[in-house]
């Protein structure tokens, strides 16, 4: 049975940190979640933590995202192409995930998600025992490789008041991801963030 702990938000880093070191080795990490679930910021903060004892680097899976012409083929608010077709699975694979240990380095973002413009970024060189922590939205069933899966979950009528008038339309998006591909049942650990001051960690 799943294990629920009611945590602090740096409880939360502190948790994913625990099981993001637990290991030697590469470490790739995926955390999971509606942007009004703000992955990134956990990302970010689980990285700073992790950079004081080993290589650590996080990137955005949307500054891996298609160019707009093909992102939005079908127009902008396209609920199948945001689940299918936005992420370039395969650039993000090659530049990052098969990159760290193929070539001990990455490219921490190849396109910048507002002006659709090339980052230009050079490869991040990782050292022994790296970690990379890729944060974003429905990357969970795709066939990534990640020795870890966080998924932050959020109820749908929280989500609903958390998400933006212009992004509402993604709601349906996320409906669809959670019935197709049931984060919360595949993720390693599960954070409920209904409350982003008192959210929890779910074990499996």
């Amino acid at each position: 049975m799943p294990s629920v702990h009611p945590l602090t938000p740096d409880g939360v880093v502190a948790g994913v940190v625990a099981r993001a070191d637990e290991y030697d080795g590469i470490r790739r990490v995926c955390i999971d979640g509606a942007p009004a679930t703000d992955p990134h910021a956990l990302g970010a903060a689980v990285v700073a933590v992790l950079a004081s004892r080993r290589p650590a680097v996080h990137v955005r899976a949307d500054h891996f995202w298609r160019p707009a012409g093909q992102r939005f083929e079908y127009g902008k608010q396209d609920v199948q192409a945001y689940l299918d077709t936005w992420l370039d699975v395969d650039a993000l694979r090659r530049e990052v995930l098969d990159a760290v240990s193929s070539r001990g380095s990455v490219v921490p973002g190849l396109r910048d998600p507002g002006t659709d413009r090339s980052l230009r970024l050079a490869p991040v060189e990782l050292g022994e025992d790296p970690v990379v922590v890729v944060t974003g939205s429905a990357l969970l069933g795709r066939g990534l490789p990640f020795e870890l899966t966080v998924h932050l979950r959020m109820s749908r009528s929280a989500l609903a008041r958390r998400t933006p008038d212009s992004e509402q339309w993604m709601l349906e998006a996320f409906a669809e991801y959670d019935a197709s591909v049931a984060p919360e049942a595949v993720a390693d650990l599960v954070v409920r963030c209904d409350d982003p001051l008192h959210p929890a960690l779910v074990v499996r």
